[in-house]
């Protein structure tokens, strides 16, 4: 499963590329707005440099409001870098968003506690 975490808020990038599959891009994310965010992500320079930007960015509409990228932030920071001014994106709706939220936004089940602290634990475990 491939996840995404932005602070308290983690979501399924598995998921949300499923229920995108097939969708065409709706919206254009502005490069130049971004840009400042990608301080804040673990960015592979190198495999930023591979990634194909034809491919459309993932957003989400938070509950807080606002939108975030969950999916294409190697792409972002490859078009920064090279200077495209945008990018294509597809908006996940609220339902669909909230179907890809792992957590965040509100106390998460007691299941998907026991799962983050089971998946923590091997993350720890698989990087000694």
């Amino acid at each position: 499963m491939e996840i995404f975490q932005m602070l308290g808020w983690r979501w399924d990038i598995t998921a949300a590329k499923q229920i995108t599959q097939g969708r065409v891009p709706e919206g254009r994310i502005v490069t130049e707005w971004w840009a400042g965010m990608l301080n804040l992500i673990v960015i592979d320079a190198e495999h930023a440099a591979r990634v194909d930007l034809s491919r459309p960015l993932i957003v989400a509409t938070v509950p807080t409001g606002g939108m975030l990228i969950i999916d294409g932030w190697h792409r972002l920071c490859k078009a920064v870098t090279i200077g495209v001014e945008e990018l294509s994106a597809v908006v996940l709706t609220a339902e669909e968003e909230r179907a890809c939220r792992i957590c965040g936004g509100e106390e998460p089940a007691e299941e998907d506690i026991e799962d983050l602290n089971e998946d923590d634990e091997k993350d720890v475990a698989g990087s000694a």
